[in-house]
Protein backbone atom coordinates (compact mmCIF):
# COMPACT_ATOMS: atom_id res chain seq x y z
CA UNK A 1 0.00 0.00 0.00
CA UNK A 2 1.33 3.33 -1.07
CA UNK A 3 2.34 5.82 1.60
CA UNK A 4 -0.19 8.60 0.57
CA UNK A 5 1.78 11.12 3.32
CA UNK A 6 4.59 11.09 1.87
CA UNK A 7 4.24 14.17 -1.43
CA UNK A 8 5.84 13.72 -4.87
CA UNK A 9 8.69 15.69 -4.36
CA UNK A 10 9.58 14.09 -0.89
CA UNK A 11 8.89 10.78 -2.37
CA UNK A 12 11.84 11.81 -5.13
CA UNK A 13 14.00 12.96 -2.55
CA UNK A 14 14.00 9.43 -0.93
CA UNK A 15 15.04 7.75 -4.26
CA UNK A 16 17.78 10.39 -5.06
CA UNK A 17 18.90 10.13 -1.29
CA UNK A 18 22.46 9.49 -1.50
CA UNK A 19 22.42 7.84 -5.58
CA UNK A 20 24.96 8.46 -7.78
CA UNK A 21 22.27 8.85 -10.70
CA UNK A 22 19.11 8.73 -11.56
CA UNK A 23 17.95 7.48 -15.59
CA UNK A 24 15.47 8.82 -16.33
CA UNK A 25 14.22 11.15 -13.87
CA UNK A 26 11.14 12.39 -15.60
CA UNK A 27 10.27 8.74 -16.37
CA UNK A 28 10.33 7.87 -12.90
CA UNK A 29 7.87 11.06 -12.24
CA UNK A 30 5.51 9.46 -14.66
CA UNK A 31 5.87 6.29 -12.63
CA UNK A 32 5.41 7.67 -9.62
CA UNK A 33 2.20 9.83 -10.74
CA UNK A 34 0.38 6.51 -11.28
CA UNK A 35 -0.47 6.35 -8.01
CA UNK A 36 0.49 2.24 -7.48
CA UNK A 37 3.51 1.15 -5.56
CA UNK A 38 6.30 0.17 -8.37
CA UNK A 39 8.68 -3.03 -9.03
CA UNK A 40 11.73 -2.43 -7.42
CA UNK A 41 14.23 -4.98 -8.06
CA UNK A 42 18.13 -5.63 -6.63
CA UNK A 43 19.81 -8.16 -7.96
CA UNK A 44 22.29 -9.76 -5.75
CA UNK A 45 24.92 -12.87 -7.19
CA UNK A 46 25.44 -15.46 -3.86
CA UNK A 47 29.33 -16.00 -4.57
CA UNK A 48 30.01 -15.85 -1.07
CA UNK A 49 28.50 -16.71 2.03
CA UNK A 50 28.41 -13.16 3.69
CA UNK A 51 27.27 -9.86 3.43
CA UNK A 52 29.22 -6.33 4.46
CA UNK A 53 27.87 -2.89 4.53
CA UNK A 54 29.21 -2.22 1.24
CA UNK A 55 26.08 -4.22 0.07
CA UNK A 56 23.65 -2.85 2.35
CA UNK A 57 23.74 -0.05 0.82
CA UNK A 58 21.30 -1.31 -1.79
CA UNK A 59 19.71 -2.73 0.83
CA UNK A 60 19.09 0.12 2.35
CA UNK A 61 17.96 2.22 -0.43
CA UNK A 62 14.90 -0.71 -1.06
CA UNK A 63 13.66 -0.55 2.37
CA UNK A 64 13.55 3.02 1.83
CA UNK A 65 11.50 2.53 -0.72
CA UNK A 66 9.63 -0.05 0.62
CA UNK A 67 8.68 2.52 3.12
CA UNK A 68 6.95 4.52 0.95
CA UNK A 69 5.08 1.56 -0.07
CA UNK A 70 6.77 -0.08 -2.98
CA UNK A 71 7.31 -3.68 -3.67
CA UNK A 72 10.67 -5.07 -3.17
CA UNK A 73 11.99 -7.65 -5.55
CA UNK A 74 14.94 -9.21 -4.21
CA UNK A 75 16.73 -10.86 -6.64
CA UNK A 76 18.98 -14.08 -5.73
CA UNK A 77 21.25 -14.51 -8.60
CA UNK A 78 21.78 -18.01 -8.71
CA UNK A 79 21.91 -18.76 -11.73
CA UNK A 80 24.03 -15.87 -13.20
CA UNK A 81 26.21 -17.02 -10.26
CA UNK A 82 27.27 -19.50 -12.02
CA UNK A 83 28.49 -17.74 -14.92
CA UNK A 84 30.19 -15.41 -12.60
CA UNK A 85 30.33 -11.44 -13.23
CA UNK A 86 32.60 -9.98 -15.44
CA UNK A 87 32.21 -6.35 -13.88
CA UNK A 88 35.31 -4.65 -12.87
CA UNK A 89 37.75 -8.22 -13.76
CA UNK A 90 40.74 -8.27 -15.72
CA UNK A 91 40.19 -11.66 -15.91
CA UNK A 92 38.02 -14.23 -16.32
CA UNK A 93 36.38 -15.11 -13.34
CA UNK A 94 36.24 -19.16 -11.92
CA UNK A 95 32.16 -19.80 -12.05
CA UNK A 96 30.83 -21.32 -8.91
CA UNK A 97 29.29 -25.31 -8.86
CA UNK A 98 25.47 -25.25 -8.19
CA UNK A 99 26.23 -26.21 -4.36
CA UNK A 100 28.31 -23.60 -3.82
CA UNK A 101 26.06 -21.10 -5.23
CA UNK A 102 22.51 -22.22 -3.07
CA UNK A 103 24.67 -22.63 0.12
CA UNK A 104 25.73 -18.96 -0.33
CA UNK A 105 21.80 -18.32 -1.58
CA UNK A 106 20.49 -19.48 1.75
CA UNK A 107 22.80 -17.50 3.80
CA UNK A 108 21.93 -14.38 2.07
CA UNK A 109 18.20 -15.13 2.07
CA UNK A 110 18.60 -15.03 6.16
CA UNK A 111 20.69 -12.36 6.05
CA UNK A 112 19.07 -9.54 4.08
CA UNK A 113 15.76 -9.04 7.01
CA UNK A 114 18.06 -7.87 9.19
CA UNK A 115 17.55 -4.98 6.85
CA UNK A 116 14.20 -5.36 4.53
CA UNK A 117 10.79 -5.66 5.51
CA UNK A 118 10.07 -9.52 5.21
CA UNK A 119 6.02 -8.84 4.74
CA UNK A 120 7.07 -6.17 1.94
CA UNK A 121 9.61 -8.28 0.29
CA UNK A 122 9.77 -10.72 -2.80
CA UNK A 123 12.73 -13.21 -2.99
CA UNK A 124 13.48 -14.62 -6.64
CA UNK A 125 15.96 -16.80 -7.49
CA UNK A 126 16.59 -16.12 -11.41
CA UNK A 127 17.00 -19.94 -12.27
CA UNK A 128 13.49 -19.98 -11.91
CA UNK A 129 13.08 -18.69 -15.78
CA UNK A 130 16.64 -19.11 -16.75
CA UNK A 131 16.23 -23.22 -16.00
CA UNK A 132 13.24 -22.93 -18.54
CA UNK A 133 15.49 -21.37 -20.94
CA UNK A 134 15.81 -23.56 -23.99
CA UNK A 135 19.09 -23.13 -25.94
CA UNK A 136 16.84 -21.62 -29.09
CA UNK A 137 15.27 -19.06 -26.25
CA UNK A 138 19.31 -18.50 -25.52
CA UNK A 139 20.21 -17.93 -28.49
CA UNK A 140 17.58 -15.67 -29.59
CA UNK A 141 18.54 -13.73 -26.55
CA UNK A 142 21.92 -13.27 -27.81
CA UNK A 143 20.75 -12.23 -31.17
CA UNK A 144 19.49 -8.77 -29.36
CA UNK A 145 22.68 -7.35 -28.70
CA UNK A 146 25.89 -7.30 -30.62
CA UNK A 147 29.63 -8.02 -30.24
CA UNK A 148 30.46 -4.18 -30.90
CA UNK A 149 28.01 -3.09 -28.42
CA UNK A 150 29.58 -5.18 -25.70
CA UNK A 151 32.73 -4.16 -26.21
CA UNK A 152 31.29 -0.87 -25.55
CA UNK A 153 31.37 -2.05 -21.73
CA UNK A 154 35.25 -0.77 -20.37
CA UNK A 155 36.27 -3.71 -18.68
CA UNK A 156 35.45 -5.66 -21.75
CA UNK A 157 37.20 -3.37 -24.04
CA UNK A 158 39.94 -2.81 -22.18
CA UNK A 159 41.03 -6.59 -21.85
CA UNK A 160 39.87 -6.78 -25.56
CA UNK A 161 42.52 -3.84 -26.23
CA UNK A 162 45.63 -5.73 -24.01
CA UNK A 163 44.72 -9.15 -25.53
CA UNK A 164 43.57 -10.94 -22.60
CA UNK A 165 41.05 -13.34 -23.22
CA UNK A 166 37.10 -12.57 -22.94
CA UNK A 167 34.90 -16.33 -22.93
CA UNK A 168 31.89 -16.17 -24.92
CA UNK A 169 30.23 -17.26 -21.31
CA UNK A 170 30.91 -13.69 -20.58
CA UNK A 171 28.98 -11.61 -22.61
CA UNK A 172 25.74 -13.88 -21.83
CA UNK A 173 25.90 -12.46 -18.11
CA UNK A 174 24.57 -8.93 -18.85
CA UNK A 175 22.02 -10.38 -21.17
CA UNK A 176 20.67 -12.55 -18.38
CA UNK A 177 20.57 -9.92 -16.02
CA UNK A 178 19.02 -7.75 -18.66
CA UNK A 179 16.55 -10.62 -18.80
CA UNK A 180 15.94 -10.69 -15.30
CA UNK A 181 14.20 -7.14 -15.84
CA UNK A 182 11.71 -8.63 -18.38
CA UNK A 183 10.33 -11.60 -15.84
CA UNK A 184 10.61 -9.10 -13.11
CA UNK A 185 8.27 -6.54 -15.27
CA UNK A 186 10.73 -4.34 -12.96
CA UNK A 187 9.54 -0.40 -12.78
CA UNK A 188 13.20 0.45 -11.31
CA UNK A 189 16.07 -1.45 -10.60
CA UNK A 190 18.55 -0.71 -8.10
CA UNK A 191 22.84 -1.31 -8.31
CA UNK A 192 26.03 0.08 -7.88
CA UNK A 193 27.85 2.28 -10.14
CA UNK A 194 29.63 -0.38 -11.96
CA UNK A 195 26.53 -2.33 -12.77
CA UNK A 196 25.78 0.53 -15.14
CA UNK A 197 26.19 -1.52 -18.33
CA UNK A 198 24.25 -4.49 -16.99
CA UNK A 199 21.55 -2.09 -15.66
CA UNK A 200 20.93 -0.19 -18.81
CA UNK A 201 20.81 -3.80 -20.63
CA UNK A 202 18.07 -4.17 -18.86
CA UNK A 203 16.30 -1.27 -20.14
CA UNK A 204 16.84 -2.31 -23.63
CA UNK A 205 15.58 -5.76 -23.18
CA UNK A 206 12.66 -4.23 -22.01
CA UNK A 207 11.91 -2.41 -24.67
CA UNK A 208 12.83 -5.33 -27.44
CA UNK A 209 10.27 -7.59 -25.45
CA UNK A 210 7.37 -4.70 -25.65
CA UNK A 211 7.77 -3.73 -21.97
CA UNK A 212 7.79 -0.13 -20.20
CA UNK A 213 11.84 0.58 -19.82
CA UNK A 214 12.92 0.58 -16.16
CA UNK A 215 14.40 4.01 -14.62
CA UNK A 216 18.07 3.04 -13.08
CA UNK A 217 19.09 4.12 -9.59
CA UNK A 218 23.00 3.65 -9.35
CA UNK A 219 24.35 3.72 -5.78
CA UNK A 220 27.92 4.65 -4.90
CA UNK A 221 30.63 2.05 -4.02
CA UNK A 222 31.03 2.24 -0.14
CA UNK A 223 34.52 2.88 1.08
CA UNK A 224 36.32 0.51 2.62
CA UNK A 225 37.71 0.96 6.39
CA UNK A 226 40.75 2.58 4.75
CA UNK A 227 38.85 5.20 2.76
CA UNK A 228 39.99 4.62 -0.40
CA UNK A 229 39.19 1.29 -1.26
CA UNK A 230 36.04 -0.40 -2.63
CA UNK A 231 34.75 -2.13 1.14
CA UNK A 232 35.80 -6.05 0.50
CA UNK A 233 36.67 -8.77 2.59
CA UNK A 234 39.62 -9.52 0.43
CA UNK A 235 40.90 -6.43 0.62
CA UNK A 236 40.34 -6.95 4.91
CA UNK A 237 38.76 -3.23 4.96
CA UNK A 238 35.21 -4.41 5.60
CA UNK A 239 32.44 -4.66 8.46
CA UNK A 240 30.58 -7.83 8.05
CA UNK A 241 26.64 -7.64 9.09
CA UNK A 242 27.30 -10.90 11.35
CA UNK A 243 30.21 -9.17 12.91
CA UNK A 244 30.14 -9.52 16.74
CA UNK A 245 28.90 -6.10 18.02
CA UNK A 246 31.85 -5.20 19.95
CA UNK A 247 33.77 -5.76 16.59
CA UNK A 248 31.41 -4.13 14.36
CA UNK A 249 31.47 -0.86 17.19
CA UNK A 250 35.14 -0.84 16.83
CA UNK A 251 35.82 -0.75 13.21
CA UNK A 252 33.33 2.41 13.09
CA UNK A 253 34.82 3.98 15.16
CA UNK A 254 37.78 3.26 13.70
CA UNK A 255 36.88 4.85 10.28
CA UNK A 256 38.15 9.08 9.61
CA UNK A 257 35.97 11.71 10.70
CA UNK A 258 35.46 12.12 6.62
CA UNK A 259 34.52 8.97 6.21
CA UNK A 260 31.89 9.30 8.94
CA UNK A 261 29.58 11.31 7.16
CA UNK A 262 29.78 9.30 3.50
CA UNK A 263 28.59 6.26 5.96
CA UNK A 264 25.73 8.38 7.24
CA UNK A 265 24.54 9.32 4.16
CA UNK A 266 24.03 5.87 2.70
CA UNK A 267 24.10 3.21 5.81
CA UNK A 268 22.45 5.13 8.29
CA UNK A 269 17.83 5.81 8.27
CA UNK A 270 18.41 8.89 10.01
CA UNK A 271 17.38 11.84 8.35
CA UNK A 272 18.69 14.22 5.70
CA UNK A 273 17.99 17.13 7.89
CA UNK A 274 18.94 15.34 11.04
CA UNK A 275 22.75 14.56 9.39
CA UNK A 276 22.62 18.29 8.25
CA UNK A 277 22.10 19.48 12.13
CA UNK A 278 25.27 17.49 13.10
CA UNK A 279 27.55 18.54 10.65
CA UNK A 280 26.91 21.73 11.95
CA UNK A 281 27.20 21.24 15.08
CA UNK A 282 30.58 19.74 14.30
CA UNK A 283 31.50 22.92 12.89
CA UNK A 284 30.35 24.77 15.60
CA UNK A 285 32.87 22.33 17.53
CA UNK A 286 31.26 19.17 18.78
CA UNK A 287 33.61 16.72 18.83
CA UNK A 288 33.41 14.34 15.42
CA UNK A 289 33.52 11.13 17.95
CA UNK A 290 29.77 11.66 19.47
CA UNK A 291 28.63 11.28 15.67
CA UNK A 292 30.71 8.30 15.35
CA UNK A 293 29.13 6.71 18.03
CA UNK A 294 25.85 7.08 17.09
CA UNK A 295 26.48 5.93 14.13
CA UNK A 296 27.89 2.32 15.47
CA UNK A 297 25.31 2.62 17.90
CA UNK A 298 22.36 2.43 15.26
CA UNK A 299 24.37 -0.10 12.50
CA UNK A 300 25.11 -2.67 15.55
CA UNK A 301 21.46 -2.10 16.58
CA UNK A 302 20.22 -2.78 13.25
CA UNK A 303 22.19 -6.31 12.61
CA UNK A 304 21.98 -7.13 16.48
CA UNK A 305 19.68 -5.75 19.01
CA UNK A 306 19.61 -2.00 20.85
CA UNK A 307 20.94 -3.21 24.08
CA UNK A 308 23.94 -4.77 22.32
CA UNK A 309 24.71 -1.87 21.36
CA UNK A 310 24.87 0.16 24.30
CA UNK A 311 27.05 -2.73 25.94
CA UNK A 312 29.35 -2.17 22.78
CA UNK A 313 29.51 1.36 23.50
CA UNK A 314 30.27 0.41 27.23
CA UNK A 315 32.93 -1.98 26.14
CA UNK A 316 34.32 0.38 23.83
CA UNK A 317 35.00 3.34 26.31
CA UNK A 318 36.13 0.83 28.99
CA UNK A 319 38.64 0.14 26.56
CA UNK A 320 39.84 2.69 25.45
CA UNK A 321 38.94 5.02 28.48
CA UNK A 322 36.25 7.49 27.47
CA UNK A 323 38.13 10.30 25.95
CA UNK A 324 41.92 9.18 25.86
CA UNK A 325 41.89 8.98 22.08
CA UNK A 326 42.87 12.33 20.23
CA UNK A 327 40.73 14.04 17.87
CA UNK A 328 44.06 14.45 15.45
CA UNK A 329 45.28 11.03 15.53
CA UNK A 330 46.98 10.32 12.48
CA UNK A 331 46.10 7.52 9.50
CA UNK A 332 48.78 5.42 8.72
CA UNK A 333 49.90 2.74 6.04
CA UNK A 334 52.13 0.18 6.31
CA UNK A 335 53.55 -2.64 4.31
CA UNK A 336 53.49 -6.49 4.99
CA UNK A 337 55.22 -8.23 2.20
CA UNK A 338 55.29 -11.72 3.91
CA UNK A 339 51.27 -11.45 4.99
CA UNK A 340 51.49 -10.46 8.46
CA UNK A 341 54.15 -8.40 10.21
CA UNK A 342 55.15 -8.45 14.04
CA UNK A 343 53.80 -5.26 16.26
CA UNK A 344 57.65 -3.89 16.61
CA UNK A 345 57.61 -3.93 13.02
CA UNK A 346 54.45 -2.45 12.41
CA UNK A 347 55.58 0.58 14.93
CA UNK A 348 59.10 0.81 13.61
CA UNK A 349 57.41 1.40 10.40
CA UNK A 350 54.37 3.70 11.63
CA UNK A 351 56.80 5.99 13.42
CA UNK A 352 55.20 5.63 17.18
CA UNK A 353 58.96 3.73 17.68
CA UNK A 354 62.27 4.99 15.98
CA UNK A 355 63.53 1.01 16.11
CA UNK A 356 62.01 -2.38 16.57
CA UNK A 357 64.61 -3.05 19.56
CA UNK A 358 63.25 0.36 21.12
CA UNK A 359 59.39 -1.01 20.25
CA UNK A 360 60.30 -4.23 22.08
CA UNK A 361 61.28 -2.47 25.07
CA UNK A 362 58.27 -0.44 24.73
CA UNK A 363 56.11 -3.76 25.11
CA UNK A 364 57.89 -5.21 27.84
CA UNK A 365 57.40 -2.21 29.92
CA UNK A 366 53.65 -2.65 29.45
CA UNK A 367 53.59 0.40 27.31
CA UNK A 368 52.07 -0.72 23.84
CA UNK A 369 47.86 -1.21 22.85
CA UNK A 370 46.48 -2.51 19.78
CA UNK A 371 42.94 -1.50 19.53
CA UNK A 372 42.86 -0.82 23.64
CA UNK A 373 44.35 -4.03 24.30
CA UNK A 374 47.88 -4.30 26.18
CA UNK A 375 50.29 -6.15 24.01
CA UNK A 376 52.23 -8.75 26.34
CA UNK A 377 54.21 -11.08 23.56
CA UNK A 378 56.81 -9.24 21.42
CA UNK A 379 56.42 -12.09 18.43
CA UNK A 380 52.51 -11.17 18.34
CA UNK A 381 51.45 -10.84 14.55
CA UNK A 382 49.03 -8.24 12.46
CA UNK A 383 47.62 -9.70 9.16
CA UNK A 384 47.93 -7.58 6.02
CA UNK A 385 44.47 -5.91 5.63
CA UNK A 386 43.92 -5.38 9.31
CA UNK A 387 43.13 -1.70 10.41
CA UNK A 388 44.02 -1.34 14.26
CA UNK A 389 44.68 1.49 16.42
CA UNK A 390 48.55 1.34 17.94
CA UNK A 391 49.02 3.30 20.62
CA UNK A 392 52.77 3.54 22.57
CA UNK A 393 53.18 5.40 25.78
CA UNK A 394 50.39 8.07 26.59
CA UNK A 395 50.60 10.03 23.54
CA UNK A 396 51.38 8.53 20.90
CA UNK A 397 48.52 7.46 18.71
CA UNK A 398 48.03 6.14 15.14
CA UNK A 399 45.41 4.46 13.03
CA UNK A 400 47.27 2.11 11.12
CA UNK A 401 46.55 0.37 7.88
CA UNK A 402 48.38 -2.86 7.01
CA UNK A 403 48.47 -3.48 3.56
Amino acid sequence: MMNTQVSPADALAVFKRGADELLVESELKQKLALGRPLRIKAGFDPTAPDLHLGHTVLLNKMRQLQDLGHHALFLIGDFTGMIGDPTGKNATRPPLSREQVLANAESYRAQVFKVLDPDKTEVVFNSTWMDAFSAVDLIRLAATHTVAQMLERDDFSKRYKSSQPIAIHEFIYPLVQGYDSVALKADIELGGTDQKFNLLMGRELQKHYGQPAQCILTMPLLEGLDGVNKMSKSLGNYIGITDTPQDMFGKLMSISDTLMWRYLELLSFRSLNEIAGWRAEVVGGRNPRDIKVLLAQEIVARFHTQQAAVDALAEFEARFQKGVLPDDMPEISVRAPDGSITVPQLLKQAGLASSTSEAIRAIEQGGVKLDGEKVIDRTLTVAAGAIVVAQVGKRKFARITIS
